[in-house]
């Protein structure tokens, strides 16, 4: 009796052994497929990560070969206007027309002109101070007199910054 005792007790321990190791594969091939859907997932959002950054640096690839353009056309649109205040032509004159037409294209392109600051403080973000004049009032301390140049932005970004007189 004894020995049979002991044959079933080894059969069965080696039934547990078997069904613990069936266990442990099952368990080991669930961790497995977790861990594949892991890699899974995150090989898909460094996908999309890297479609946007690619799409967002196309865009700005644009924008910069536009820049360097916009940037080398902006002394010409200076020198229609210095041509304009030194003869004053007619408004249906060719001149006045081409720049009208050079202009309204720039603006189609994304190119705006910063507004006037004179009589506003001096912001660093769209102003380059070029010289200082003493003035008497207080009240004008730190105030633009006088723009020396245009300054424009293309987009909503600064291309040329507009360079200023500044009371002190």
């Amino acid at each position: 009796m004894y020995t049979k005792k002991t044959k079933k007790s080894s059969l069965n321990q080696k039934k547990e052994k078997k069904s613990s190791k069936t266990e442990e594969k099952t368990i080991s091939i669930e961790e497995q497929l977790l861990i594949e859907k892991d890699k899974s997932l995150r090989l898909f959002a460094e996908f999309d990560n890297f479609r946007k950054r690619t799409a967002k640096e196309r865009i700005e690839l644009f924008s910069t070969a536009s820049k360097d353009i916009m940037a080398s056309l902006l002394p010409i649109l200076d020198n229609f206007e210095r041509s304009f205040k030194a003869n004053n032509p007619k408004d249906d004159d060719g001149i006045v027309l081409i720049y009208n037409q050079l202009k309204a294209e720039l603006e189609k392109k994304g190119l705006k002109e910063i507004e006037n600051p004179v009589g506003k403080t001096l912001d660093t973000d769209f102003h380059e101070a070029i010289t200082n004049i003493p003035t008497e009032k207080k009240k004008d301390k730190g105030k633009i007199v006088d723009v020396i140049e245009k300054g424009y932005l293309l987009s909503s970004k600064v291309l040329r910054y507009v360079k200023v007189v500044v009371a002190n």
